[in-house]
């Protein structure tokens, strides 16, 4: 008789349930470092007897929402992608890269949280105003906060501040600052001994985030966490922190720019599609309600290889400009470098512009950029990019009054992307007189088409708006715009 084959151990991963028969350093099914343990015997549920409740269920009419309404921070842009503002027992968790201005931001916010009220605030009326807001920094001392502050402006009385690193400690100055706001920077450098690990690691991070969680729902009191990247670009930690969290905030910019955008990727209390754009300097960070001027170059005369387009960062319009330079290559292997822009996007414009239109680009070098540090991944870019190409290939220069909106096919075709009304009255009202858009962009939600002057020239928001089928269609319009 064969003999009875013995069980092999089962390995699980913590975050997402994967099983392999084997230990992995890395998961299979989420990509996480360090979480597939040995899952051993699995064992049946156990039965939970039911108990006393918290509070009685009501029927959602009669549930008081007063208590959760959002409180401005007295930041406009942030105010703007939060929604409105703080809601008091709210979790947010803010990622960004490693100097790129998150704790000057938060100390801004805390500042403007502690202050008095007074009839006429800086920048509108700041949430939990006069209340003591408490923060926590495991980064840096007391003291380099402290000289920050006094740089920024951002010394008040109602501002607690603490260095602390253990979990318990920071429960502690909870308890006796009684805050309504409170700023963890950052989540990654508070450990706590009831867990296993180093601080910063899978368990210490997600015990640690459950503890504030829930001081926050009990008390109402606001928690924002700081917290850090990995190189890829991703939060570090478990992925269960941004499930645990309320919103998620990622603060983005170019580390050799004043330029600073912060936007939502989950938000329970308000939109995800918003941007607020900041100006970050020596002496603090300021939003920037009119940010369209910084992604622009100011010249006299056009030059070949430049294209203005117009781009829906959340409800957003802005006018950002993609340069392009094609230069003879030295190499067997033509470079491309993109920066600014995605890369495979890129290259499938090359492609499109070297197969449907016929500009050959296999001998030269192709560098495309954007302007102000801004990226750009919407597809509306795609026919901006073409002609910036074309352009520089050409030797030949565009309208300096002209933008170009619309995303290219693989078979050369120009399609219709949302919110082109949007984005010509953006562009209207920076002046520009020419567009170059996909056709049966300006059409109403029935179908409707808007009144036209002439089949192929629109007049829309006084401006002279070319519509095209095509990308070859789009290049002979555009370099014969006046």
């Amino acid at each position: 008789m064969a003999k009875a084959k013995t069980a092999k151990a089962a390995y699980r991963c913590s975050e997402c349930g994967w099983q392999t028969s084997k230990w992995v350093g890395r998961c299979g099914e989420c990509q996480a470092w360090g979480t597939v343990t040995e899952a051993g015997t699995a064992t049946p549920a156990r039965v939970v007897a039911a108990g006393p409740v918290s509070n009685p269920a009501l029927p959602i009419g009669q549930v008081d929402v007063r208590s959760a309404q959002t409180k401005a921070t007295g930041l406009d842009e942030l105010d703007r992608v939060l929604g409105g503002g703080l809601v008091p027992g709210a979790v947010v968790l803010l990622a960004g890269e490693p100097g790129i201005g998150k704790s000057t931001l938060l100390l801004e916010v805390a500042a403007l949280a502690s202050e008095p009220p007074v009839p006429q605030q800086r920048s509108g009326e700041a949430g939990q105003a006069g209340k003591p807001v408490l923060y926590v920094t495991g980064e840096e001392s007391a003291e380099q906060v402290r000289l920050r502050a006094d740089r920024v402006g951002a010394v008040t009385d109602g501002l607690y501040l603490a260095a602390e690193t253990e979990l318990s400690a920071v429960l502690g100055h909870i308890d006796t600052v009684e805050p309504a706001l409170l700023v963890v920077d950052s989540i990654q450098t508070i450990g706590t001994s009831e867990a296993d690990g180093a601080p910063g690691g899978v368990t210490q991070i997600r015990e640690v985030t459950a503890n504030l969680i829930r001081v926050a729902k009990e008390r109402g009191i606001t928690v924002v966490l700081v917290g850090h990247v990995t190189k890829d670009g991703a939060i570090a930690g478990p992925r269960l922190l941004e499930h645990l969290v309320d919103v998620v905030l990622y603060f983005e910019g170019d580390r050799h720019s004043r330029l600073r955008m912060i936007r939502a990727v989950k938000n329970r209390y308000g939109p995800t599609d918003e941007l607020g754009c900041f100006d970050l300097s020596e002496m603090g960070i300021v939003g920037l309600p009119d940010p369209s001027g910084l992604f622009l170059t100011r010249r006299e005369e056009p030059v070949p290889g430049t294209c203005v387009t117009v781009t829906l960062e959340g409800r957003r319009p802005l006018v950002a400009e993609v340069q392009s330079l094609v230069a003879k290559s030295q190499l067997p292997s033509p470079r491309r470098a993109t920066s600014g822009l995605d890369t495979s996007r890129v290259a499938m414009v090359l492609a499109v512009l070297a197969q449907r239109c016929k500009i050959s680009m296999h001998e030269q070098d192709v560098y495309v950029s954007t302007v102000g540090g801004v990226r750009l991944s919407e597809t509306s870019v795609d026919l901006a990019l073409a002609l910036a190409v074309a352009g520089s290939t050409a030797e030949q220069a565009l309208s300096s009054t002209l933008i170009a909106v619309g995303e290219v096919g693989l078979a050369g075709e120009v399609r219709v992307v949302p919110g082109v009304q949007r984005r010509l009255a953006e562009a209207a009202r920076l002046g520009f007189k020419y567009a170059v858009i996909p056709r049966g962009a300006l059409e109403l939600a029935d179908g409707t088409p808007l009144k036209k002057a002439d089949p192929q020239l629109t007049s829309y928001e006084g401006m002279k708006v070319m519509e095209v089928d095509s990308l070859q269609q789009a290049l002979r319009v555009a370099f014969t715009a006046p």
